[in-house]
């Protein structure tokens, strides 16, 4: 419940909002622009105020400092423009519930004005700016912003439950703003993986009106239970009602994928791209889409685009050089596809990318003819393989790699990427279809089936272990164990909540243990980065949280620290055998 305390910090004695003590960012490739904006704040009383020059400058800023209110121009000169400056804060979190962005900008495009909207500006403004205007909109957004101030701390140590039920306390206390909270406890319980849940908020939404993003927030709810057909009919709608709403579109190609529909959905992602072309996920698919229908100048474009607007964006990808070099070797041009490689590898580094490059490598060769080369990249695919230096693959890579290997006669080391997807994955009905075709292309249905059922009982008999220990009391023994099923299998996803959960039963037990705790937020992060917005994730989450000796300040203070080492991260509780 908001008290009076949290306003009587923010306003004046006249009741006027005290502008004196908040923390302000001035992004402007201007100087005199800056000085401008600081003048202005300064005549409202400000007195801490930073200034960037640059879309990189502004990064530094924002990731040392939680700043009250942010002015930031669109056009930032050479290296990242405003959008990417709110996109990164959005993704990396860098901004709190109640914080204030404002855009400012002489940029009228559609495509730039709808392009930084994507990523939800509190307001767009544009030059030039007079001090009245700025202070109308800065109060008029202020005040609004501030019932999310209790949320905030909930909100930076990722427990996405709490901060959706003190959305609700807030309600009852501020209905002029219902909206809002109602928007954002929905929004947090899709973050949580509370699906359900969510769905309840919008349709309590919908039924005091109709708004767009409470019905694609349905739409969304519906396509990930998979009925798709209802997904579809709800994005349509949002569409029909309001064809600039581009997230919309984005679900709608999304669920025309999932139902096989690939025509259909490179349809839609050609109409989003073009009424808001800067976005990377956006270009990516239909880059991808188009190369799957064999649409060779659509996709070039794409991917040229998607490199081009990805150059100083924290979305910038490797798909988009890897999708240009198939491209490239479609149209025979492999000196050109080997370039791009190569520009990969050296932009974005890693074993990683470094396999996934010679995957890409194979193929072209492969599809350009020259079979020659491409068993000569197989071989050094499987001499890659072979080194236990090197971290295994992700499941996507995994299964190009074997895909390729069996294509130039290698069978050995597919095999034992199969099985290890397969031990990874070993309850995901949907991904061990697609190892079954891969076999079966092979001409290995038979063998194929019989591999896939060995590897999911090692990975069952793996994780039955660990619980079994648990469930007979043998604590320590069960979190060591389930340390050596981690490492065997990093993908696992019940191997990982599984783990969490056992560390987290022996801090129940034994008491708060900062070490502990610490390796139960990397695993929890670790399962975040692979697979975000898992009901489970958040409820460990909340576990870890209350069980800190400051709730959730300890548990917000690991994960900190693991997001600045492993870098920025996207994001049942019984335990249950195979």
């Amino acid at each position: 419940m908001m008290s009076s305390e949290v306003f009587s910090a923010n306003t004046t004695a006249d009741g006027g909002i005290d502008w004196a003590e908040k923390r302000y960012l001035i992004i402007d490739d201007f100087v005199g622009i800056r000085q401008l904006l600081r003048e202005s704040l300064r005549n409202l009383g400000a007195k801490h105020i930073d200034q960037a020059s640059s879309g990189g400058e502004a990064m530094v800023l924002l990731s040392k400092t939680r700043y009250d209110v942010v002015l930031c121009d669109y056009n930032l000169g050479d290296g990242k423009n405003g959008q990417q400056v709110l996109e990164e804060a959005r993704i990396r979190n860098l901004m709190l519930p109640s914080s204030v962005w404002l855009m400012v900008s002489a940029e009228k495009s559609v495509e730039s004005v709808m392009g930084a909207a994507e990523h939800q500006p509190d307001a767009y403004i544009i030059k030039p700016i007079t001090e009245g205007v700025l202070l109308t909109r800065l109060n008029r957004v202020w005040i609004k912003k501030q019932v999310f101030s209790e949320i905030d701390q909930a909100f930076a140590d990722k427990d996405y439950l709490r901060a959706a039920k003190l959305c609700q306390d807030q309600v009852a206390h501020h209905p002029l703003h219902a909206i809002d909270l109602l928007r954002m406890k929905a929004t947090l319980l899709l973050k949580a993986g509370e699906t359900e849940q969510a769905g309840v908020v919008y349709e309590q939404v919908l039924q005091d009106r109709d708004y767009n993003w409470a019905r694609c927030g349905l739409g969304k709810i519906r396509m990930a239970a998979g009925d798709l057909e209802a997904a579809r009919m709800m994005f349509q709608a949002v569409i029909a009602d309001n064809r600039f709403y581009i997230d919309a579109f984005d679900q709608l190609a999304q669920s025309f994928q999932l139902q096989g529909k690939t025509e259909e959905s490179f349809d839609v992602l050609q109409k989003a791209a073009k009424l808001s072309p800067n976005s990377v996920p956006r270009q990516r698919s239909l880059g991808q889409t188009a190369l799957k229908l064999g649409n060779i100048p659509v996709a070039e474009k794409a991917f040229r685009k998607c490199i081009e607007i990805g150059e100083f964006s924290v979305r910038k990808t490797v798909d988009a050089y890897l999708g240009l070099a198939r491209v490239c070797g479609q149209k025979n041009d492999t000196k050109e596809a080997i370039r791009l490689l190569n520009a990969a590898v050296h932009q974005f580094g890693g074993d990683q990318v470094t396999l996934r490059a010679k995957i890409t490598e194979g193929l072209v060769y492969h599809e350009s003819g020259d079979f020659r080369r491409a068993r000569k990249s197989g071989d050094e695919l499987e001499a890659m393989l072979a080194d236990d230096t090197r971290q295994r693959p992700d499941t996507e890579t995994c299964l190009d790699m074997a895909t390729l290997l069996f294509a130039v006669g290698v069978k050995e080391a597919p095999v034992h990427l199969l099985q290890y997807v397969t031990r990874n994955n070993h309850d995901n009905t949907v991904l061990l279809d697609d190892v079954q075709k891969i076999f079966d292309r092979a001409r290995m249905s038979d063998e194929g089936a019989e591999l896939i059922k060995e590897a999911r009982l090692e990975a069952a008999e793996m994780m039955n272990r660990g619980v079994l220990l648990w469930k007979t009391g043998k604590l320590q023994e069960a979190i060591d164990w389930m340390r050596v099923a981690r490492r065997s299998l990093p993908h696992n996803m019940r191997i990982l909540f599984n783990s969490a959960q056992i560390i987290i039963s022996a801090l129940q037990q034994n008491g708060y243990e900062r070490g502990l705790a610490d390796e139960a937020i990397g695993v929890l992060m670790h399962v975040d980065a692979i697979a975000p917005g898992q009901q489970r994730f958040a409820q460990l989450m909340e576990q870890l949280a209350m069980l800190a000796p400051v709730s959730g300040v300890v548990a917000a203070a690991a994960a900190s620290e693991y997001e600045a080492a492993n870098g920025p991260v996207p994001e049942s509780t019984r335990f249950t055998s195979s």
